[in-house]
């Protein structure tokens, strides 16, 4: 649709009334704010929702990894045979034997819950979610067998670094003629890591996989085998060939699985978030209608004189259509580059605000990450100015039409 000159012009004159007529003008700034606010807090809210997603998966992946391989017993014999065999899988990047457990840790009078994962320190020095963020000591203690690796949380709260000791008790203890005691060992702390993740960070310690085996009397024998590969979103395809190859007696179970209940809970969210947002762009939508039908009750005689000086229907109808659409672009223009401009500087804004109101926001123990992520998706914010735009020109659609319509002689018959 081509649009000349006069009519752009006839348009633009109608958007700025004059101060008598300045309620139609009133009206469309707030439905321009209103749809700039509507898309760019929906370009932030997806974005932070992805960022969220992405992140926290990915810690989630990196510590526990993408297939988990347990016994049906109580434990896997013959791992390293079954380790062979699963790396020849396609698609299988890394497998590793572990044996983890719950302990209770203790140190310099202060106790708590953690997660012991034995693991062989090789396999823990390459994976770089972990051997990337040592902040302090080093994991050459956990490679030679001789020491163990904790979380920065829990380095705070029982106020150690490295070269000290932690104590761990394992409720599965040794049986005496007077009853079970509980197994209590004590450890060197060889390196402290810190993830950003503060569940991980605060109850998650690293052990070499024969100590680990010694401790918690696994003899030849392991807890879970822990299999990464290239493409995560493959998982449950790799997990029937897994299944497969180990036949009966495992238990395997594809991230997805084991995380079903997350996974589920952030996309319904999501979608959620989507729905809710979508609705204040309509809403700014309806606006731009009752906008436009007031202005072509109130332009009414301009409307009859152009008729009767040459202008066509199609005219009238393209001076009310670009009015109309003039305010849904520009809105969704302004939302679009306040939307980019927050999710690049979205963790400057988040600290500025705790700064400046004296609180927390989104706190590590509760959102279980350190910085606010945002993570653009272009598909996303692109269907997102579509949807924007789209709603913005089929709003103009009936009261271009009812303008287009108008008798002149009616109009000035009234007036």
């Amino acid at each position: 649709m081509i649009f000349s000159a006069f009519e752009w012009m006839v348009a633009l004159r109608y958007l700025r009334s004059r101060r008598s007529e300045s309620f139609v003008s009133v009206i469309a700034g707030f439905s321009l704010l209103g749809i700039a606010l509507g898309v760019a807090t929906l370009i932030i809210v997806m974005a932070v929702m992805n960022g969220f997603r992405q992140d926290i998966m990915s810690r989630i992946l990196g510590v526990n990894g993408h297939i988990d391989v347990a016994g049906l017993s109580y434990s896997i014999e013959d791992y390293d045979s079954k380790v062979e065999r699963l790396k020849t899988i396609p698609g299988v990047v890394s497998v590793s034997p572990l044996v983890i457990d719950q302990v209770m840790a203790t140190a310099n009078g202060m106790s708590a819950g953690a997660l012991v994962r034995g693991i062989p320190g090789l396999d823990l020095f390459e994976k770089n979610w972990i051997s990337d963020h040592i902040v302090g000591g080093s994991l050459s203690p956990l490679i030679t067998g001789e020491g163990i690796a904790i979380g920065s949380g829990m380095a705070r709260r029982f106020d150690l670094e490295a070269g000290d000791q932690l104590t761990l008790i394992s409720p599965d203890g040794n049986i005496t003629a007077f009853g079970t005691v509980p197994r209590m060992r004590t450890f060197n702390v060889g390196a402290i890591f810190n993830v950003g993740m503060s569940n991980i960070d605060s109850s998650v310690v690293f052990m070499p996989l024969s100590m680990a085996q010694v401790y918690f009397k696994y003899p030849n024998s392991v807890s879970n085998i822990e299999l990464e590969i290239a493409n995560p979103d493959e998982a449950q395809d790799i997990a029937r060939l897994v299944r497969g190859e180990l036949g009966q007696g495992h238990r395997v179970l594809s991230w997805e699985e084991t995380n079903s209940t997350f996974v589920t809970a952030l996309q319904v969210e999501r979608n959620m978030m989507f729905t809710i947002l979508t609705i204040i762009i309509i809403v700014a939508v309806f606006n731009i209608i009752s906008g436009l039908i007031m202005l072509v009750k109130d332009k009414g005689r301009d409307i009859a004189i152009l008729r009767t000086i040459g202008a066509t229907r199609g005219m009238i109808m393209r001076v009310f259509l670009i009015a109309g659409a003039s305010v849904g672009v520009i809105g969704t223009t302004v939302g679009f580059a306040l939307g980019i401009l927050v999710c690049e500087n979205i963790e400057s804004i988040r600290r500025f605000v705790s700064r400046l109101t004296g609180t927390e926001l989104f706190s590590p123990e509760i959102y279980f990450l350190t910085q606010m992520p945002a993570q653009m998706n272009w598909d996303e914010t692109i269907a997102v100015l579509l949807m924007s735009l789209s709603l913005s020109f089929a709003a103009t659609l009936y009261p271009s039409w009812r303008a287009a319509r108008t008798d002149p002689v009616e109009a000035l018959r009234y007036e």
